[in-house]
């Protein structure tokens, strides 16, 4: 989990960089995802740094990622209605919102499996 944390923070930080870029450089909070990307970043780093923060630190990671998906729905759902036909108010945030969406969503899953599996293999 620790390098999937690591894989998850390099693609939040280019994401929010993209984000502000594409953007003209004009909107701050292009960069969020870059924030999150950060701590993603630090948290799988501190796991692999030390066997007794691994646990502490992935905990962490999940719960940043519940804060991710909150964060964000809203830019996914605005997505999901730009496929029923339903114009979007602003695209590339919404786009953005909804990519960091799907990738919170997909480390949550990831880590709840990796809690259950360990679970298992201590019993």
């Amino acid at each position: 989990m620790p390098k999937i944390s690591k894989y998850i923070g390099i693609t939040l930080i280019l994401l929010g960089l993209i984000s502000y870029f594409a953007t003209g450089a004009e909107h701050f909070t292009a960069l969020i995802p870059s924030f999150f990307g950060m701590v993603f970043y630090g948290l799988g780093y501190l796991a692999d740094k030390t066997e007794e923060m691994r646990k502490h630190a992935m905990h962490a990671a999940l719960l940043l990622a519940i804060f991710g998906i909150f964060g964000t729905y809203r830019g996914l759902m605005s997505v999901f209605g730009a496929m029923g036909g339903t114009p979007i108010e602003n695209p590339a945030a919404a786009y953005s919102q909804a990519i960091m969406a799907i990738l919170c969503l997909f480390f949550l899953i990831l880590g709840v499996k990796s809690f259950i599996d360990a679970r298992k293999e201590a019993a």
